[in-house]
């Protein structure tokens, strides 16, 4: 029997083998491995007993992969990393239980699927960040995100770890001469790693992708500079200097020159001497520039986020407006709420306008999905780029005020399975880094380091058709996940009435 202190410490423990799997320090081994311990530890438990230890498992896998969070807001932070714990914990309690382990080695993967669904879309629109899918986008279950997306990918490898805790169980019953030496748990073990094996292998063969045939040349420009500064206390002409130096630095060649996301802060970009400035050295490379520009609306008081494209000629000839804003970072919820209770709102001192247009720029190129920044965390953005035709995905974003690189190398993953799920191109580019560009299997090419100024150029294949991902969605897995939850419940209960409870039962 473990007592409640080593209970809980190791399910923190597991929860940190999770954090540490993901990027920038993982190995995604590591998280299979926490999540296969964690089952061994809840396993049997009085439902009170899988909440806490559930709660402290995802404090554990919270608290160091969302610690960039502590940059944007520091009180904010403590309350995601709780507040998600606790999704954690209520779904690992509600996971039903049998003797034979079945509806354990089903229910409680897709009750975490649910839990991470939800963090997906709550509050403030969620945040799918420290996710387990991107975890594993370095290791072979990688593919199965062109057939499910993240949630499938999430949901096999919290399938694969927990059938892995049933192995592990019965070895350790066996080894014991415990109550499991007829293997009565090797059943739902095995079939939990046929189920994975079969979504690996119908990954394989899924499509992804056909190209086009047509390669272009993609230039992206990394202005460089110092992390942690913020756009209200830094000369924003400054940043433009610095991409303005790394650009006039490329030869004409490229067919296309990517800046990143609000590289440009004016009141009005088409009558700004940025605008004359861009347009000048798209005119001198002959290619289309998209730019990053941040502009005033609605007075002073609010402010659109947007990739524009400039041509030769100085038109701008297509804009996409940001979607999906940062909350605490783009816009400040509850602000008069916050405000009364004498929360720091002054540090978001205005708001960003959300754009209402589908994810997708024209280009003399072709079409292009574009994903800004924080949208490129959320599958549907470049779902929706793709669905409409575009042939290529572009990412610009600014990192710039977080120190160090979790976030950043979060996001550098979290293209990869945008990468996949599409199977399109995508081109990364940051001011400070990282930038990068990552093929349709999600191998990256060319990733600078963080302040250098840098600029590369990659030939890329404009790639068409869908893949499953691309058509389902997230929706379909979600309603999954909830069905065979419901339907473990159902048998759970049934089999609860002629069934004795199950042995070893701990109450701490």
């Amino acid at each position: 029997m473990i007592s409640r202190i080593a209970g809980g410490a190791a399910a923190l423990g597991c929860g940190a083998l999770v954090a540490f799997s993901l990027p920038p320090w993982g190995w995604w081994p590591l998280a299979i491995v926490g999540i296969a311990i964690f089952e061994r530890l809840v396993a049997g438990q009085h439902r009170s007993v899988r909440f806490r230890r559930g709660w402290l498992f995802g404090l554990g896998w919270f608290a160091p992969g969302m610690g960039w969070m502590w940059f944007l807001t520091a009180p904010g932070y403590v309350v995601a990393a709780a507040m998600f714990a606790a999704f954690i914990g209520i779904a690992v309690s509600l996971a039903p239980q049998t003797r034979t382990g079945w509806t354990w080695c089903f229910g409680l993967p897709a009750a975490l699927v649910v839990a991470e669904a939800v963090r997906f879309c709550f509050p403030f629109g969620g945040v799918p960040l420290a996710s387990l899918a991107i975890s594993q986008v370095a290791g072979p279950l990688a593919t199965i995100a062109r057939v499910g997306g993240p949630l499938l990918l999430t949901w096999a490898t919290f399938q694969l770890g927990v059938a892995l805790g049933l192995f592990g169980r019965h070895l350790g019953e066996t080894w014991r001469g415990g109550p499991d030496p007829s293997g009565r748990h090797i059943p739902a073990a095995v079939g939990g790693v046929a189920v994975v094996a079969a979504l690996l292998g119908i990954s394989w063969v899924a499509p992804s992708g056909t190209g086009t045939g047509k390669r272009i040349e993609v230039a992206f420009v990394q202005g460089g500079g110092p992390q942690g500064t913020h756009a209200i206390h830094t000369d924003s002409q400054i940043v433009v200097d610095r991409h303005l130096a790394a650009t006039r630095t490329l030869q004409p060649g490229p067919d296309l020159v990517v800046w990143p996301e609000n590289v440009i802060d004016v009141k009005d970009f088409l009558t700004s001497k940025a605008h004359d400035q861009v347009a000048a050295e798209a005119a001198r490379l002959n290619a289309p520039l998209l730019v990053g520009i941040t502009e005033d609306v609605r007075g002073e008081d609010h402010f659109l986020n947007a990739q524009v494209v400039v041509l030769p000629d100085g038109t701008v000839s297509s804009r996409y407006d940001k979607v999906r804003r940062v909350p605490f970072g783009e816009y400040m919820p509850l602000r008069g709420l916050l405000k009364a209770f004498g929360a720091p709102v002054d540090q978001v001192p205005r708001d960003a306008v959300a754009g209402t247009g589908p994810a997708y720029l024209d280009t003399p190129v072709g079409r292009l999905g574009v994903v800004i920044s924080w949208e490129v965390f959320f599958a549907g953005r470049a779902r929706d780029g793709v669905s409409h035709g575009a042939e290529l995905i572009i990412n610009p974003t600014n990192g710039s005020s977080y120190t160090g690189t979790v976030l950043q190398s979060q996001q550098v993953a979290s293209s990869r399975l945008r990468a996949i799920e599409n199977g399109r191109w995508l081109v990364q580019v940051s001011p400070t880094g990282f930038s990068a560009f990552v093929t349709p299997d999600g191998d990256v090419h060319q990733r600078t380091s963080v302040s250098e100024q840098a600029v590369r150029t990659e030939t890329v294949e404009l790639r068409t058709g869908r893949t499953i991902a691309s058509r389902l969605g997230d929706r379909p897995i979600v309603f999954l996940a909830a069905s065979v939850l419901l339907a473990m419940l159902l048998t759970s209960r049934r089999r609860a009435r002629a069934l004795p409870a199950p042995a070893g039962v701990e109450g701490a």
